[in-house]
C-alpha cells in the first residue's frame, strides 16, 4: 500500500524526464527539465545566492549548528520568498522525487539553505515519512507544524554500542505493553541529530505484549518536552549545519499511549525503509549542491591566485584537480537522479538508493577534499566555506550508513541463489 501510494504521487507529478522519445526511430533519454523545475531551481538560486549565503558568517552558526533564532529567521526569509517546502505549491511540487533532487542540490550550494527552506535533516526525512504513515491526529499535532516551519523533530533509531548501529537488529530499546493500552518505553539512543530543541522524536523500539511476547520493532511519537527523556550530552562532532546538533538521549520508563503508535505495531523496520531510502538519497542532493559551491569557490582562487608566473589553473596539478571533480559531480548527479526516477517509478530503491549513497559520499568527499588542496592554506581557514563543507561530507560516509554496511548490502544481492 504504502509503495502504491508513492508510485501513484509519482506518477501524477510526472514522474522524471528520463523518459523515452524517438528520434529516428529510436528510443533516447532526456535529461531535460521541466519548465516548472527550472523556475524552482533559478529561484532557488537566487535565493541562496542573495539572502542565504549573507548569514553564513553569522555568529549564531555554531559548532552544534544554527541557532534556533537563526534557524527561524532563514525560515521566514524562505516563507516571504514563498520556497517554504511546506507551501501547498512547493509541497505538492516536490512529491517528485527527480523535482527534489533539483530543488535540494539548489538549496545545498550553502549549507543554511536546506535550514532556510525546511528541507533539511532529519525533519524533511520524517516529514515524508508522517505524510505516508500518519493519521490525521497525528499529521495534526506533529506533521502540520513541521511543514509550517515552526517546529522541528528527531528520529531515535541508533542506539550507542552494543544496541543498534550499522546493524538494526541489534536494538536494546523496549516499549512495553500496559495494562491500559499504553506503552513503558526504556532505552538509550545516540546522535540524534536536531534533538536539542525538537517538538517531538520517533523512538524505534523493540516492542512486547502484555504476556511479554517480542511483536518486533515498532515506532512511537513522542513530544520532547516529557521529563522522562533525559539528554544525556550533546556530542561534539565534525559537522556543524545541523540546528539541534547530536544528541545522546535517555527513556527513563517514558509512558505513551497508544495513540502515540506511528503506523501498526511491529512494523517499524518496513517504515524505516520507506524513510531511509529516500532520505539517504536527499543526503546525496543538498550535499552535491555544498560540493559545487566548494568547487567554485576553488575555481574562482585558481583563476585568480598565481604561483610560479602564472596562474594556478594554468598548473596541471592544479586544472586536473579541478577537471576530476566535474567527472566526480557528474556522475553523482546521474547516479541520484537515476534512483529518484526508480522511486517515482513506484520502486522501493533500497538498491538504487544504496547505489547512489556509496557513489555519491564519496564522490561529493574527493570533490571537496580537491577543492581544498586547490586552495592551500586558505583552503584549511574559516575564511571560506571550503572547510565547514569538508567537515560535513566526510561525515556523510558514515551517516545513513556506512559505505561498507551498504558495499555489504548490494553484494549479498550477487550471491547465487541455492549456492553452496
Amino acid at each position: 500500500q504504502l509503495r502504491q501510494s508513492a508510485m501513484l504521487a509519482g506518477n501524477r507529478r510526472g514522474a522524471f524526464r528520463l523518459g523515452h522519445t524517438a528520434v529516428a526511430g529510436r528510443r533516447c533519454i532526456s535529461f531535460a527539465l521541466s519548465a516548472k523545475e527550472q523556475e524552482l531551481q533559478a529561484r532557488v538560486k537566487d535565493f541562496v545566492a542573495e539572502k542565504v549565503i549573507p548569514y553564513e558568517k553569522d555568529e549564531r552558526r555554531t559548532p552544534h549548528g544554527p541557532t534556533e533564532g537563526l534557524r527561524t529567521e532563514l525560515v521566514g526569509l524562505a516563507r516571504q520568498e514563498g520556497l517554504l517546502s511546506g507551501l501547498p505549491e512547493i509541497h505538492d511540487a516536490l512529491r517528485s522525487h527527480v523535482t527534489r533532487a533539483v530543488f535540494f542540490e539548489a538549496a545545498g550550494y550553502s549549507m543554511l539553505g536546506p535550514i532556510a527552506l525546511n528541507i533539511a535533516a532529519p525533519d524533511e526525512g520524517n516529514m515524508h515519512m508522517l505524510d505516508l504513515i500518519a493519521n490525521e491526529a497525528q499529521r495534526r499535532q506533529y506533521l502540520e507544524p513541521m511543514l509550517a516551519g515552526e517546529t522541528r523533530s528527531c528520529f531515535s533509531m541508533t542506539e550507542p554500542p552494543p544496541g543498534a548501529g550499522s546493524d538494526p537488529t541489534a536494538l536494546r530499546t523496549t516499549a512495553k505493553a500496559d495494562a491500559d493500552g499504553g506503552y513503558t518505553i526504556n532505552g538509550e539512543k545516540w546522535l540524534i541529530t536536531g534533538a536539542s530543541g525538537a517538538a517531538f522524536t520517533i523512538i524505534m523500539a523493540r516492542t512486547f505484549d502484555g504476556a511479554g511476547a517480542d511483536l518486533g520493532a515498532s515506532m512511537f511519537l513522542s513530544p520532547m518536552d516529557d521529563a522522562r527523556i533525559v539528554t544525556e550530552r550533546t556530542l561534539d562532532t565534525m559537522d556543524s549545519s545541523f540546528t539541534g546538533g547530536h544528541a545522546h538521549l535517555r527513556f527513563d520508563n517514558l509512558r505513551v499511549g497508544s495513540d502515540a503508535v506511528l503506523g501498526q505495531v511491529g512494523q517499524g523496520f518496513k517504515y524505516a525503509q520507506v524513510r531511509l531510502a529516500p532520505a539517504r538519497l536527499t543526503h546525496c542532493m543538498r550535499w552535491l549542491g555544498a560540493a559545487t559551491r566548494a568547487h567554485d569557490i576553488a575555481v574562482a582562487y585558481a583563476n585568480t591566485r598565481h604561483s610560479f608566473g602564472k596562474p594556478l589553473i594554468d598548473h596541471q596539478g592544479v586544472s586536473f584537480q579541478l577537471a576530476d571533480n566535474l567527472i566526480d559531480m557528474h556522475g553523482a548527479r546521474l547516479a541520484i537522479w537515476h534512483a529518484a526516477w526508480a522511486l517515482d517509478r513506484g520502486a522501493d530503491g533500497r538498491r538504487e538508493s544504496s547505489l547512489a549513497k556509496v557513489a555519491c559520499s564519496e564522490a561529493i568527499y574527493r570533490t571537496v577534499d580537491r577543492s581544498l588542496q586547490c586552495l592551500g592554506g586558505t583552503g584549511v581557514t574559516s575564511d571560506t566555506e571550503v572547510a565547514a563543507i569538508f567537515n560535513d561530507v566526510r561525515a556523510f560516509r558514515v551517516y545513513d550508513g556506512t559505505s561498507e554496511v551498504h558495499r555489504m548490502s548490494l553484494a549479498r544481492t550477487l550471491k547465487k541463489k541455492n549456492v553452496k
